[in-house]
């Protein structure tokens, strides 16, 4: 019987499991590896982060989706993985080892060097780091009614791309309830956005681009653009702008949260493991596996693909990460079964939509831009169309976003 090891219980490696469960049953054992015992919806951390939604609600146990006649779920971290023996190393369990294996292993927060970045600034690439957020938020606006110091509340982003867009129209919701703990006006509350580009939302036109910029404006969340960070004190963030000499005196804004979302890189087992790859990306083969062994399945965070063009690898999103998933677990059941394999991997996005907030959002789907509540509605049924993707009816119901009428 073969062995099938997936690492990783994010969209990519959970959806996988889901899918190879169904397709090769007694024909293989699938061994899922993830640090948590819990699947998460990455893509609702922003809604943890600002206390809009409890971390309950974007969880689920691993378990109720997995067969245990098939599957059996190892909770541990994963070292580095070894091609060339098969094998997998974990912290507190003997080595693994696999006849396929698909990595999964999801993202970390990238700070490209920036110093003080890790120190001062709050990440928010898992639930914990995003409930330590939301942690910290209540407790400045806690120190304010003590210090009086309006730093407290004072929240910077620190990048505005998608993630930074989507936290910012988030806390902008959650201001009311901030402000009433600090015992200010919600007005009091500032929100800024640091980001070194200077046309925000490149994946969209620019006609909804500035439908974009102009709604955050109109939540009075500031914008700093063309802003190069240079380093995180803290409570302060310094940055040059563009085309500024290395020498000019460096500009600042102050605030008492700082949130960094400028940017992820895959899991860094990646590198430790020597394979090829660039920001933790690894660069696909046609079928979804790693350059020099095809025995290996790169999905998800970890994994680059290009698009036709050539001309960048397609953005990390859950629904390229479903994509792969569905794939991957076809390509590795014909060959357990000594079928034919399915051809060159192919994708087609069905758009993409950013929510600024529980009501707003904007964006491209199935072909037409939408805005303001379409757009929000045609949000919520992207996720809840993930959610069943890897959690299916049981976890869609307990779990969805059903809060489609404002």
């Amino acid at each position: 019987m073969k062995k099938i090891v997936v690492l990783g219980a994010g969209y990519a490696g959970l959806k996988t499991v889901v899918a190879l469960q169904k397709k090769v049953r007694g024909q293989a054992q699938i061994t899922l590896v993830d640090q948590n015992d819990y699947h998460y919806e990455a893509t609702d951390l922003h809604e943890v982060a600002s206390g809009n939604l409890p971390a309950s609600k974007i969880t689920y146990p691993i378990q109720d989706v997995l067969n245990s006649e098939t599957t059996t779920f190892i909770q541990d971290r994963v070292v580095k993985v070894d091609p060339a023996t098969k094998t997998v190393k974990l912290t507190h369990h003997d080595d693994l080892t696999y006849d396929y294996c698909v990595m999964a292993l999801g993202f970390v927060s990238e700070n490209f060097g920036i110093k003080g970045a890790t120190e001062n600034s709050l990440p928010m690439a898992s639930v914990e780091e995003a409930k330590a957020i939301h942690e910290h938020l209540v407790n400045k606006m806690k120190d304010y009614q003590r210090t009086q110091d309006k730093n407290d509340l004072k929240i910077i982003i620190c990048g505005a791309g998608f993630t930074g867009i989507e936290l910012a129209g988030a806390l902008a919701d959650a201001k009311r309830r901030l402000a009433k703990i600090a015992g200010v006006d919600p007005s009091q509350i500032s929100i800024t956005l640091v980001d070194a580009a200077s046309r925000l939302l490149p994946m969209f036109d620019d006609k909804l681009a500035n439908y974009g910029v102009n709604l955050l404006k109109k939540l009075d969340i500031k914008i700093v653009s063309e802003a190069l960070i240079s380093e995180i004190q803290p409570g302060l963030v310094l940055y040059k702008k563009k085309g500024e000499d290395d020498d000019a005196q460096l500009h600042d804004v102050a605030a008492n949260t700082i949130i960094w979302t400028t940017g992820v890189s895959g899991s860094p087992v990646v590198s430790d493991s020597d394979l090829p790859a660039r920001r933790g990306r690894v660069m696909d083969t046609d079928h979804l596996t790693a350059p020099d062994d095809d025995d290996l399945y790169m999905v998800g965070d970890v994994a680059a693909v290009m698009p036709p063009d050539g001309k960048r690898p397609y953005p990390t999103t859950a629904q390229i990460a479903l994509s792969m998933a569905n794939y991957a677990a076809k390509d590795i059941a014909a060959r357990v079964k000594g079928g034919q394999r399915p051809g060159k991997y192919t994708y087609k996005s069905l758009g993409t939509v950013a929510s600024v907030g529980n009501t707003r959002a904007f964006g491209v789907a199935m072909g037409g831009h939408y805005r303001g509540y379409p757009a929000s509605f045609i949000k919520k049924m992207i996720m809840n169309k993930s959610l069943f993707e890897t959690g299916g009816v049981k976890e869609l119901m307990a779990k969805g976003r059903f809060d489609l009428y404002h």
